[in-house]
């Protein structure tokens, strides 16, 4: 079986790393993300005030492309996987999502105020998110020993975050000096990606270890021949089904700002507040998560966005209760975002570890962009407060449905980690 040979074979490449240390390759990762997404930020920050209040979009038009930007990495996840694996390039083929990522901030400026247009430049971007995200995750798994995955995607996500934090705060500073011109944001953003490559180029080694002779060949259908095994399984169908009920990013902050009578020209800056806590515990939480288990706490983050959701259903608003959501929001993605792919990273060979991680993330990135389009029409037809009280209701049946399916399978989950950890 798959995930015995995963359990038999031995991880933790790129070298000798000390107990409790993180490998140097995660920080150069680190680095890369976080320039990449003050990059991606500062756009995903422009776009609902564009979209919504510029270009006077509807909820349906915006929910669409909004589901766009989220779940058009789908298949290019598992095409990213499948050639880093295949190919035992995971430096390359990260290296072309990034670049074709970087390239289209160029060329959105042209897409003037077509939808469809900008749809198309959308698809393009999170195309090369979805080519880069899974050979990426798969060099921090291979060249971190399986006991300090969590950490070590706890310091990735945190560094990522740093860029999340400075992207919207740049939109802000350029939004109030130049007007709302959307030049220079994407030409600024352009730059960002442009010295993310650089440092990926220089910085990060092409392969952190070599993987043992003998593996069978690795083809299009390996990566899915993991879902054989009952464990695989049921990880990827809960996380595809929590996605299902998780309201996207842009819906979060449209709503908090309509629900809880934030100003309009504050909408830019509701994800710094995410993205400040994110960065704050995204390393405690991934100790936590290899201390007690990864699923729990993995559970216990969508607790979490459900009280997000309960905040935003309040009968009063204001600053305070925007703050707490946006920290229970922060502190959902810390508990989720890198947990997931530390847990999947653990249980999958090394052979395969891109191609199945990228199977898990295709499923929430399928399941969310569903969400995404689902969501907005529910705004179309019923109040505001109505269509977040029907997304709570799914997520807290979401989260009942997957305790029950992966509670069998997380204490196994956990004997795994604490092997690794003795290891």
């Amino acid at each position: 079986m798959y995930l015995a040979s995963a359990r038999a074979t031995p991880e933790g490449g790129g070298g000798p790393t000390a107990p409790g240390r993180v490998p140097g390759v995660v920080f150069a990762l680190g680095t890369v993300s976080l320039l990449t997404d003050v990059s991606a930020e500062m756009v995903s920050a422009f776009l609902p005030l564009y979209l919504i209040y510029t270009l006077q979009l509807g909820y349906v038009q915006f929910g669409l492309l909004d589901g766009l930007y989220t779940g058009a990495t789908t298949v290019l996840r598992l095409v990213g996987g499948y050639l880093a694996d295949r190919l035992g390039r995971h430096k390359a083929v990260a290296f072309a999502g990034y670049a074709l990522s970087a390239a289209t901030k160029l060329v959105f400026p042209l897409a003037g105020s077509s939808g469809v247009a900008i749809g198309g430049v959308l698809a393009l971007d999170r195309a090369g998110k979805g080519l880069r995200t899974a050979p990426r995750d798969a060099l921090i798994s291979l060249a971190t020993p399986p006991h300090a995955l969590g950490r070590a995607f706890g310091v990735h996500r945190a560094m990522d975050t740093v860029g999340a934090l400075f992207g919207p705060l740049l939109t802000f500073l350029l939004l109030a000096s130049l007007g709302t011109d959307s030049g220079p944001i994407f030409v600024t953003s352009f730059c960002f990606g442009l010295i993310a490559l650089i440092v990926l180029a220089g910085f990060v080694p092409n392969e952190p270890r070599r993987l043992p002779a003998g593996l069978p060949k690795v083809r299009l259908r390996s990566a899915f021949g993991l879902l054989r095994d009952t464990r695989f399984r049921r990880v990827a169908l809960a996380a595809a089904l929590l996605g299902l009920a998780t309201i996207s990013d842009a819906f979060v902050f449209v709503v908090a700002q309509k629900s809880l009578g934030v100003p309009t020209h504050v909408l830019p800056l509701l994800p710094l507040g995410t993205a400040l806590v994110f960065l704050l515990a995204a390393y405690p939480v991934g100790r936590l998560a290899d201390r007690v288990g990864r699923w729990p706490v993995f559970v216990g983050g969508h607790v979490l966005l459900l009280g997000v959701y309960a905040a935003l259903l309040l009968p009063w608003g204001g600053y305070g209760v925007l703050a707490a959501a946006l920290a229970a929001h922060g502190l959902f993605y810390a508990a989720t975002d890198g947990v997931l792919m530390a847990y999947a990273g653990a249980v999958v060979p090394e052979h395969l570890r891109a191609g199945g991680m990228a199977v898990v993330q295709t499923g929430q990135a399928l399941a969310r962009l569903l969400s995404s389009v689902l969501f907005g029409v529910l705004l179309s037809v019923v109040a505001m407060p109505t269509a977040t009280a029907v997304a709570a209701a799914a997520l807290g049946a979401a989260l009942v449905v997957s305790v029950l399916l992966v509670g069998r399978s997380s204490a196994t989950g956990r004997r795994v980690e604490r092997e690794g950890d003795a290891g």
